[in-house]
C-alpha cells in the first residue's frame, strides 16, 4: 500500500467541507479550505493529487481560482472536479473548457457519486470494493 494521496476540498460552506472529509478521509488525506485564497496558500506549501472545487464562493470564484493556479509548480496538471448546486448545461460546458477540470458533481453530494468520480479522476477506479 502506497502513500496516501492528498485531496484539497474548497467550499465556502463548512457543512459541505465536513461531508467531503467524512466521505473521503478513510482513503485520502483531506485538506479543507473555505476560500480560494486559503486554498492557494495550501497549494503553495504542498502537493495535492486532486482538487474538489466549489464554483460560487465569495472573494474568488472557482473559475478565478483555476486562473490563479496557473504558474504554481505544485498545482500544474492537478485534476479538478467542480462541485456545484448549479446544473445548467451552459455552466457545465463552461467548466469543461478548463483543461484540468475532469468532472462535475451536482450538490447535494452523494457518497457513491463522490467516491466514483474521485477514484476515476485519480485513475484509481480499477477496484473500489
Amino acid at each position: 500500500m502506497g502513500e496516501r494521496k492528498a485531496i484539497l476540498a474548497i467550499d465556502d460552506m463548512s457543512m459541505n467541507l465536513r461531508t467531503i472529509k467524512v466521505l473521503l478521509e478513510k482513503q485520502f488525506d483531506v485538506r479543507l479550505a473555505k476560500s480560494g485564497q486559503m486554498a492557494l496558500s495550501i497549494v503553495d506549501c504542498e502537493r495535492v493529487a486532486l482538487i474538489l472545487l466549489d464554483i460560487e464562493m465569495p472573494g474568488m470564484t472557482g473559475f478565478e481560482f483555476i486562473e490563479a493556479l496557473k504558474g504554481r509548480p505544485n498545482a500544474e496538471n492537478v485534476p479538478i472536479i467542480f462541485i456545484s448546486s448549479h446544473a445548467s448545461p451552459e455552466l457545465i460546458k463552461h467548466a469543461s473548457k478548463y483543461g484540468n477540470v475532469k468532472d462535475y458533481i451536482i450538490k447535494p453530494i452523494t457518497p457513491e457519486v463522490l467516491e466514483k468520480k474521485v477514484l476515476a479522476a485519480l485513475n484509481m477506479g480499477h477496484d473500489t470494493r
